[in-house]
């Protein structure tokens, strides 16, 4: 897959998807032996594309390399996984907020 294909294949999920009432598109990876990032991009468009008709996009059978890529994009819950619930996000250890010190206590 290339980036000159990603247009063709939002065009024709675009296609697929109007008129219709919402729903989820299942978008089945299975078979992506070497994803790079045109691959997450194209996954990342399709997204957007299945939004715009008000679907949503999840993603099945995303290999570990997959999986680390989307997640070392920072993806993880822009992509979700069928079957998959996405995670509450938690707080990062040892941040604290601080304020200014020309705040009065507790106001």
């Amino acid at each position: 897959m290339t980036r000159a294909d990603i247009p063709v294949l939002c065009a024709d999920l675009a296609e697929l998807l109007r008129g219709r009432g919402p729903g989820i598109v299942t978008c089945d990876v299975g078979g992506v032996a070497r994803p790079d990032v045109v691959t997450v991009e194209a996954l990342a468009r399709l997204r957007l594309t299945a939004r715009r008709h008000g679907w949503q996009l999840v993603v099945r059978g995303a290999g570990p390399d997959l999986l680390g890529l989307v997640g070392l994009l920072g993806l993880t819950d822009a992509l979700p996984e069928s079957g998959r619930q996405t995670e509450q996000r938690e707080e990062t250890g040892g941040v604290e907020e601080v304020g200014d010190r020309r705040d009065p206590p507790g106001g």
